[in-house]
């Protein structure tokens, strides 16, 4: 016992395991996610509908979308911003690990009439020859991925884009970044009956680095059936940090934003949204992904 208890306690290295596959494909937690997703009244899997609705109407109105804007959703969820901007013309791809998720999008769009492109993918692998005005990557997902990964990203994005086209996401921020504390909890069938539909019990311990800006919320979580972990990295960024990042890999940044709804940069916000462009001269960074 004493063995297994400083297992569950270890501090692994930054980014050390990544198990996004075992969130997003398991049955049972998919589907506790999608619900999370259509709870319009709260901010965890998706934001509230009141924010979405503000902020597709600023990316609307900010990237002029029409008819002849191609725009693609990185972690669409369940479509809720892939449904209002084919709603406004746009030619909509969206991209997902959840074939619940997935799901329910494409029966929304069919519902209202509407044609999505809906991928069911690791975006990290994703591949196309389309080309696209815009990508956008919201809920902060790009905090949770390595920074190989990020890089790895960051590269496909500047080959899947036209020149001139722009990424839009957001990330948190170093004020985030200070809020959180390291902690240890055990609890029976944690946060509701998250993780099974059976009983279990879940360990929780969150680890803050310092030096790289990186939290890991690590769920160890034990079933009749067995034991397993699971991995929720999220890496903070300051303005500098998130641009530099992207200037490395050939983006001019265009603007930086407190959210993806356009709200004005204010040094205490929990959030940095970025505007990044392929340049018009896109001969001087070549496509490499």
């Amino acid at each position: 016992m004493f063995k297994e208890l400083k297992e569950i306690n270890s501090r692994p290295g930054p980014f050390q395991f990544y198990t996004a596959d075992k969130l997003w494909t398991n049955e049972h937690t998919s589907k506790q996610m999608l619900e999370y997703h259509l709870n319009e009244s709260i901010d965890v899997s998706s934001r509230n509908i009141k924010f979405i609705e503000s902020s597709v109407e600023w990316i609307a109105s900010h990237f002029k979308i029409s008819e002849n804007t191609k725009v693609t959703d990185f972690g669409c969820g369940p479509g809720l911003y892939t449904l209002m901007l084919a709603q406004r013309g746009a030619d909509v791809t969206g991209i997902d690990f959840s074939k619940n998720s997935l799901n329910y999008a494409k029966q929304a769009a069919e519902e209202k009439g509407l044609h999505i492109d809906y991928i069911h993918a690791d975006y990290l692998k994703f591949r196309t020859s389309k080309r696209f005005d815009l990508i956008i990557m919201i809920m902060c997902d790009f905090c949770a991925l390595s920074p190989e990964q990020r890089e790895s990203l960051l590269l496909k994005f500047y080959s899947l884009l036209k020149p001139g086209g722009s990424v839009l996401l957001d990330v948190f921020s170093f004020n985030a970044f200070n809020q959180r504390e390291e902690s240890a909890t055990y609890e029976l069938n944690q946060l509701n009956g998250f993780w099974s539909a059976e009983d279990y019990y879940c360990f929780v311990n969150t680890f803050k680095y310092d030096k790289e800006k990186v939290v890991l919320d690590k769920y160890t979580i034990f079933e009749e059936s067995g034991k397993r972990e699971v991995y929720n990295w999220l890496q903070f960024y300051s303005k500098d940090s998130l641009s530099t990042e992207f200037i490395k890999h050939g983006f001019e940044i265009k603007g930086l934003y407190s959210d993806v709804a356009g709200r004005a940069f204010d040094n205490k916000s929990q959030e940095i949204s970025i505007i990044a462009c392929k340049p018009l001269r896109s001969d001087l960074y070549p496509d490499v992904a």
